[in-house]
């Protein structure tokens, strides 16, 4: 893994449907991340489109998902990242040794009502900061 002071670390975001969750992670992680993160996401599973529910509550943050596309979770995609969190696929995504694996436990937002995927945003986004400080390390005092 990198750290800032070296290469952008790979971070890929897998879910099933890659149309909520690792959609709005992968916005808010490039967004806050900057040039010090390359970031992916993917689905086992991908819908057709993305949440509009999911596009209009990043949307009231400043972050336009509404072009972005499901894609299908490869291999490759797994290869490359340095980093890996998966939101609910499982046993879906391949094991590769020396890649650093995160299961998030996150309400899925498909059907629900623009209240309750704001919370699932909000945990989303707590959780992006959590993980690009540990990406960071300690800063210098």
């Amino acid at each position: 893994m990198t750290t800032a002071s070296s290469e952008a670390s790979e971070v890929l975001f897998v879910c099933v449907h890659n149309a909520g969750r690792s959609q709005m992670a992968a916005a808010l992680l490039s967004e806050r991340g900057g040039d010090r993160v390359r970031v992916t996401s993917a689905g086992s599973e991908p819908a057709a489109e993305i949440n509009p529910v999911a596009v209009e509550a990043m949307a009231e943050i400043g972050l336009d998902i509404s072009r972005e596309h499901p894609s299908p979770l490869h291999d490759e995609g797994v290869r490359a990242a340095d980093v890996v969190i998966t939101m609910g696929c499982g046993d879906e995504c391949p094991f590769y040794p020396g890649r650093r694996y995160e299961d998030w436990e996150l309400e899925d937002p498909a059907g629900k009502d623009l209240g309750t995927v704001r919370r699932i945003r909000d945990e989303i986004a707590s959780r992006v900061d959590e993980l690009l400080e540990s990406l960071e390390g300690p800063r210098p005092s």
